[in-house]
């Protein structure tokens, strides 16, 4: 990730490779209006244009990147991320986005920072020599009038806390499952939380057996790896709140017995985006320093067929005490969450939040960018979904509705039933489900990921191909509007 600056520079003198200029007007062209009718640049959405500065500028190139006349915060983001990706073989460059306020200044930043994730951990090396290696873009100023605030310079800082923290949760998606079962998983967490100040303890088999966290293992037992239970504490001096944060950490999802078939299981690396988001919001929210107290959860298993497998028809006895007829092996998020949830409810938090991937319904409804988000509260969903609109994440607000805790019910030999009997609403059965592992009277937000964690498509602007880090950013955002 580049170093990010500021700079009071005007974008004709300012000293970089490549000056990336947005483009609203046609007082934005900095002389270059000939040249830019020259490549055929004509400001229309998402256009970006690179030509020769012809000495018109100190920077040897320019980057024209059209923005909205009026752009948001969430457009400079995203041109910001555009344009980083778009830079190649620079190690400079100065970006002229005409920010019109602090939070502006921060939204260039971060997408900044995200833009320039790439995941090359197992890429091969074939360099050879330092000479042949592609240049890389280190350094970045941001032009801006605010440059000499102390605000601005703390906003672009604490940019940069939040992009490396959706950048490590792209990294823990991204890596191969083979080599990321819960163990090892958990001892990445436990490594990365313990340099950020956060304490950790790992629970294995044997202390998950002794706490009674039967949705975990019963998820976990088909598998030679065993599972985890990651607890990370953050506790500041003078904590105005208590967030609790809950992960569904699903290493690997083959779907156990009721096995999915061969192609749907190629993603499914991905399947603990939500443990690798709250753990990544931890360790920022510890970072930028925020008085809110948060105790969070990460659930980790396998969930593998073999002869020790949790089958279809046997009944989990769960963390709360109560007990669980298994339907589908498939759904085994939900049971690895009730335990996670259970736990979190012990720690007594004022506000509580879990994230997974947890159904294939809410991409139905909701497509591949849009996480669903449920609860128990209105008013704190709706504090959930400004703090996704200001983090620039498409979240949008679904029921929980009356008949679906009739379905829960409705086990003939257990007291809750795991997977939904009718065809239709498994996203909104699944957070009925969970809320039967929410304490009463705490306000809880589900967030259903299964669309955004995973990009299979092309990269744009500054979400990469794989794993998105799909609400990090929102996590940090509600634990800003809780510290007030």
């Amino acid at each position: 990730m580049p170093t990010v600056s500021l700079s009071t520079a005007k974008p004709a003198t300012a000293a970089a490779d490549v000056l990336v200029l947005g483009i609203r007007t046609a007082d934005d062209h900095e002389g270059l209006s000939a040249l830019l009718a020259l490549v055929g640049f004509t400001g229309e959405k998402n256009q970006v244009a690179t030509l020769p500065s012809n000495g018109i500028v100190k920077a040897d190139r320019v980057l024209a990147i059209a923005l909205p006349e009026a752009p948001t915060a969430e457009d400079l983001r995203r041109a910001a991320g555009r344009a980083v990706r778009a830079l190649k073989g620079v190690k400079s460059a100065a970006f002229a986005l005409h920010p019109a306020s602090v939070e502006e200044v921060a939204a260039i930043a971060e997408g900044i920072g995200l833009g320039a994730y790439t995941y090359t951990t197992y890429k091969s090396k074939n360099a050879k020599s330092k000479k042949d290696k592609p240049v890389e873009l280190s350094k970045v100023a941001i032009l801006s009038a605010f440059a000499r605030q102390k605000a601005a310079t703390k906003a672009v800082e604490d940019a940069a806390v939040v992009a490396e923290a959706v950048n490590a949760a792209r990294d823990w998606v991204n890596t191969p499952p083979g080599d990321l079962r819960p163990p090892a998983f958990a001892q990445a967490i436990g490594g990365q939380a313990e340099a950020a100040g956060v304490k950790v303890s790992i629970w294995d088999e044997k202390r998950l057996a002794k706490e009674n966290c039967g949705g975990i293992l019963g998820v976990g037992q088909g598998s030679g790896a065993p599972p985890r239970l990651v607890k990370l504490t953050y506790s500041p001096a003078k904590p105005v709140t208590h967030l609790a944060l809950v992960g569904k950490g699903i290493t690997f999802d083959s779907g156990g017995l009721s096995i999915k078939p061969g192609a749907s299981m190629q993603t499914m690396k991905c399947d603990m985006a939500g443990a690798a988001a709250i753990v990544a919001a931890t360790i920022a929210i510890a970072r930028l320093g925020l008085p809110v107290a948060v105790t969070a959860f990460a659930c980790l298993a396998e969930n593998m067929p073999s002869g020790t497998a949790t089958r279809p028809g046997d009944v989990l006895s769960m963390r709360s005490g109560a007990t669980v007829e298994v339907h589908n092996t498939d759904a085994e998020g939900r049971l690895v969450l009730a335990d996670g949830l259970s736990l979190a409810g012990d720690a007594e938090p004022d506000h509580l939040i879990d994230v997974a991937t947890l159904t294939g319904a809410a991409v139905v409804a909701l497509g591949n960018y849009t996480s669903g988000v449920l609860g128990n509260d209105d008013a704190f969903a709706g504090q959930v979904l400004d703090a996704a609109k200001a983090a620039g994440e498409s979240m949008w607000h679904l029921p929980i509705t009356e008949e679906m805790k009739g379905l829960v019910n409705s086990s003939s030999i257990a007291d809750l039933r795991q997977h939904n009997p009718k065809p239709a609403g498994g996203t909104l059965f699944a957070a009925a489900f969970l809320r039967e592992f929410v304490p009463d009277g705490v306000p809880w937000a589900h967030l259903d990921i299964a669309g955004p964690a995973f990009n299979e498509g092309g990269a744009s602007d500054y979400t990469p191909v794989g794993g998105t880090g799909a609400s990090v950013r929102t996590l940090v955002k509600v634990a800003e509007s809780l510290a007030g």
